[in-house]
């Protein structure tokens, strides 16, 4: 072995293992040398076959008994044991490898600003279930906190997501707007850092939708800036009916500012068969922050009791202050088979309601990237997007909106856009299978060059 290759090697140590097929059954089991690398992990039988998987290739880890149970994504099972008193130093460093892969996988590129803490945390979920605990390196990022524990998967928060923060004792305890509980604790010396780095980013968040907000609305008073801000923290789309509660001239000037960015008669389109109360329009930053500058991105309902119009659909699409989009993208409100069987019109705003509630954190958690919500599976088979394959296996937002995405729509002139859009729009009430999408022939890559 040159030396090249051994400085790639972050442990290496003897152990048992047995290797379970899809079906569960036991293929065989052998002593070996075990060798993890920063993406792979090597399994060396002494006359064996030997073993080698990317650390992608792990979709689960469980652990109990002193043994370590691996699922792969070809649903083997492959178990570690006899690791002796190198266990937990294994588990911790395997942990700590296939957190950093997770974290360039799960569409978190974004600024780092605090790291190399560490602490102590319990994660409950909305039940109030106790779901995670132990010692944790959190991690402060532009948009979102990252737990990244020493045993087991990362968790990431987006600021956005955070109801409430209580700092007591030197306790930090963060809960979300989702009924999670995160409680840090045992921090040292690291605690005020972490602390005032953390309040610092979450008001750095707001500032700028309240300037972006302010530039919109010179004359507006602080707490409409406030109140508006508080709907559109971090990126989150928001409903013309809210923001209008708020500033009725608010919501005029976020739709001057689409108007302007070169696709007015698409928008007035799609507007033109919307459910207006329920149109929602964001603002987020680009991910590489000032370089990629602000992006305004819309949410269009279109709906009705008439299961012969064009319905069960929300458009997206985001524009950044350089030019208009790229793609007009569809989602499905709900099940193809359900949506005629709506009688009220109550009904469905009330799905709709839901249905923005879940794409707004959709959105966020996947940092707003597109390219990953409309590749077919076949093309995930390429090299270049094979990175997307682990993150839709370990991201149920990226799932969800997999699940519901229709079809893309790309601007190639306003006149080809509008007949695509119509040809969609049938296309969604005419056929009752959820999982068949809207495809037209085109230039597959539009988006490549801007998959934010």
């Amino acid at each position: 072995m040159n030396e090249e290759n051994k400085q790639k090697i972050i442990m290496e140590c003897s152990a048992s293992y047995s290797l379970n097929d899809a079906s569960g059954q036991e293929i065989g089991k052998w002593d070996a040398q075990v060798r993890l690398d920063e993406e792979n992990i090597s399994v060396l039988p002494k006359f064996g076959e030997a073993l080698f998987f990317s650390l992608r290739d792990i979709l689960e880890i469980f652990v109990g008994e002193y043994k370590i149970h691996l699922t792969l994504s070809s649903k083997e099972k492959l178990t570690l044991f006899n690791l002796s008193y190198k266990y937990e130093d294994f588990l911790r460093v395997l942990s700590k490898l296939r957190n950093e892969i997770l974290l360039k996988d799960m569409l978190m590129q974004e600024t780092l600003r605090k790291s190399g803490v560490e602490a102590e945390f319990v994660y409950f979920d909305e039940s109030g279930k106790e779901k995670q605990k132990g010692e944790c390196e959190p991690r402060l990022y532009e948009t979102a906190i990252v737990m990244i524990p020493e045993k087991g998967e990362l968790v990431r928060i987006p600021y956005s997501d955070i109801l409430e923060i209580r700092d007591e004792d030197f306790t930090l305890t963060i809960t979300t707007d989702f009924g999670e509980k995160f409680v840090l604790s045992k921090m040292g010396r690291q605690f005020d850092p972490f602390t005032k780095t953390l309040s610092d980013l979450i008001n750095e968040l707001s500032l700028k939708v309240q300037s972006s907000l302010k530039e919109l609305l010179p004359k507006s008073d602080p707490s409409v800036i406030r109140r508006t801000a508080r709907l559109m923290k971090e990126g989150k789309a928001a409903r013309r009916s809210d923001i209008e509660s708020i500033s009725p001239e608010l919501w005029a000037e976020l739709e001057k500012k689409l108007e302007v960015s070169g696709i007015k008669e698409e928008y007035d389109f799609l507007k033109s068969l919307a459910q207006k109360e329920k149109m929602c329009i964001g603002l987020k930053r680009g991910l590489l922050g000032d370089l990629t500058g602000e992006y305004i991105w819309f949410l269009i309902p279109i709906y009705s009791t008439n299961p012969d119009e064009p319905g069960n659909v929300v458009a997206m699409e985001a524009i950044s202050g350089e030019g208009g989009g790229k793609a007009t993208y569809f989602f499905r409100i709900v099940s193809r088979k359900e949506y005629p069987n709506f009688k009220n019109i109550e009904d469905l705003h009330k799905e709709i309601d839901n249905f923005i509630r879940r794409i707004n954190r959709c959105m966020l958690a996947i940092n707003f990237r597109r390219e990953p919500i409309y590749l077919p599976d076949e093309r995930l088979e390429d090299p270049q997007y094979q990175k997307y394959q682990f993150a839709i296996q370990k991201m149920p937002a990226l799932r969800e909106l997999r699940h519901l995405f229709i079809g893309r729509v790309i601007h190639s002139s306003p006149e080809q856009w509008k007949q695509d859009v119509i040809d969609l729009l049938k296309f969604n009430v005419t056929i009752m299978d959820n999982s068949a999408n809207w495809k037209k022939g085109g230039d597959a890559k539009a988006d490549d060059k801007n998959p934010n």
